[in-house]
């Protein structure tokens, strides 16, 4: 009953602001997000970005061809990663339900407390261990540790967006502010990575050694590569991972200065206590919500696999040892140059024509740099056209989620503050499904016979690596983007939502208002 009324007064002090019943302007004037505020939410993104990009683009080449562990290993290491990495999301959502509120909001102390650890298991990621034996477990350790404490940062953050105003076109434009900024970090990610370790020259096993080589050790293969070519390579993925840290850090402090939760922002008329196991039930039996994680959980896990594996056909597929990082990075401009484009697209189109027309428009040239012979341009070409796909799917699924919260809240008026629930076990989803397919895909290549370190591999492996970036990605859009036909909140179910939510908000401030003249004449 405290905590009840603690909270019943703080959404009355945000209510009864001085002016707030006096004039509609006043209203609206509260309503708006100053473009710095935006800012700075949209940077609190970029950390998981970040770390995401350089992890899901050099994690699996880095294991195989620095660390030297054998695929079957880094497989083990790539999913149980992935698999705890889901399976911690619905378990800090549901601390974070459990949380209080502080003098610096409910959400925002995960956000500063889980920093300092993480970039700490961060940078020891990327250390290669001196030692003989128990590699697997200091990388499988430190991932899944890194992995829980970036979700502690990472899902606060994602429902911190239903915290910062009341108005859908409000937090649409936070989440394009925030979606420009985190394909920015993804950006940053493949730039300081890619770049850093770029610089520093691993020379490859050559064919020679590796073909009718029955009676040589492995070390007699490592021959060529002296122990400081080697020792570079490592030096360079531990400067990567410095400077990414340092980067974390400065973007979590933007954040915690420049935003604050508003513990009115999805209050409607009803404070009625529900529990999380509850609240779950009712999230997992809302048929929209569903739908919509069912449909982005193919397209993710099509990006994702493309992602855990375009390196490795870049550099051994095609032959583009040598630059595929530059490749990766203009995906990841296009990306970036592409979000605005695909704010303007949804907001005059609506959102589930932006899905079809955005998630689809990379299928032909991922067909086309798989059927042609190594090209260059076309290559680009390709990077390009991924890079305005992986645009619309950044953004997407983070503007239709408040939508079905929205929804939600309308049929369950009296089950709120299960924001952290929505957006946590979205993830979950997502990242379990692609800790699957990365496991198998990386299972995969060790069936196929991938060669470490070699400078070119097997025929078998070229094949599996075309349907890694190909066939299955475009398998799954297609079964994504069907799936989504079945989404019901179009346009103009959005729009009535929309304003049947507002006329809440206004009769619930209304009627205080009206108590609290009321009471002051008397």
């Amino acid at each position: 009953m405290a905590k009840a009324k603690e909270a019943e007064s703080a959404s009355s002090t945000g209510l009864l602001q001085p002016g707030s019943g006096e004039h509609g302007s006043a209203k609206v004037q509260k309503k708006k997000l100053s473009a710095l505020s935006k800012v700075c939410y949209a940077v609190g993104g970029a950390p998981y970005q970040i770390t995401g990009c350089a992890i899901g683009f050099f994690l699996q080449i880095y294991l195989l061809d620095v660390a030297q562990l054998d695929p079957f290993y880094a497989s083990i290491i790539l999913f149980v990663g992935r698999a705890w990495d889901a399976i911690t999301d619905p378990m800090v959502g549901f601390f974070i339900c459990r949380s209080s509120w502080t003098c610096f909001g409910r959400l925002m102390p995960w956000i500063v407390c889980s920093t300092p650890f993480a970039v700490v298991c961060y940078f020891l990621l990327w250390l290669v261990p001196d030692v003989s034996s128990g590699k697997v477990i200091w990388y499988l350790f430190f991932y899944c540790l890194f992995q829980t404490l970036v979700t502690c940062f990472h899902v606060p953050y994602s429902a911190l967006t239903m915290f910062i105003s009341t108005e859908q076109s409000e937090r649409d434009s936070a989440t394009a502010y925030r979606m420009a900024v985190e394909v920015l970090g993804s950006v940053l990610g493949t730039a300081i990575q890619g770049q850093i370790v770029g610089q520093a020259d691993t020379p490859c096993i050559p064919d020679t050694l590796l073909v009718g080589a029955e009676n040589c050790t492995m070390e007699a293969m490592n021959s060529t590569h002296t122990d400081s070519s080697l020792a570079e390579m490592r030096n360079a993925y531990l400067i990567a991972a410095g400077v990414i840290s340092g980067i974390y850090v400065l973007c979590a402090v933007i954040l915690f200065l420049g935003v604050r939760e508003k513990p009115d922002a999805t209050k409607l008329l009803s404070d009625q206590p529900v529990s999380f196991f509850q609240g779950l039930r009712l999230v997992m039996n809302h048929g929209p919500y569903i739908k919509l994680i069912t449909g982005f959980l193919f397209t993710s896990l099509a990006f994702m696999l493309l992602e855990g594996n375009f390196a490795l056909f870049l550099a051994y597929t095609l032959g583009f040892r040598n630059s595929f990082h530059h490749i990766l990075l203009v995906i990841m401009l296009s990306a970036t140059l592409t979000i605005p484009c695909w704010q303007w697209f949804l907001t005059h189109f609506g959102k589930k024509t932006a899905v079809y027309v955005g998630i689809s428009s990379a299928i032909p040239f991922l067909i086309l740099v798989v059927v042609m012979k190594s090209n260059i341009i076309m290559t680009y070409a390709a990077a390009v056209a991924a890079g305005i796909s992986v645009a619309a799917a950044f953004l997407l699924p983070w503007s239709m989620l408040p939508d079905v919260i929205d929804d939600f809240s309308l049929k369950h008026p009296e089950s709120q503050g299960h924001e952290a629930i929505f957006f946590s076990f979205y993830v979950f989803f997502t990242k379990f499904a692609a800790g699957v397919s990365l496991g198998i895909s990386t299972l995969s290549l060790d069936f196929a016979g991938y060669k470490t370190r070699g400078c070119s591999q097997p025929q078998a492996v070229d094949y599996t690596l075309k349907m890694l970036v190909c066939v299955a990605p475009v398998t799954l859009i297609f079964l994504g983007l069907l799936l989504f036909k079945l989404y019901p909140i179009n346009e103009s179910v959005r729009k009535k939502n929309k304003k049947a939510l507002q006329a809440l908000r206004n009769g619930g401030s209304d009627s205080e208002t009206d108590s609290t003249e009321c009471a002051s004449n008397v």
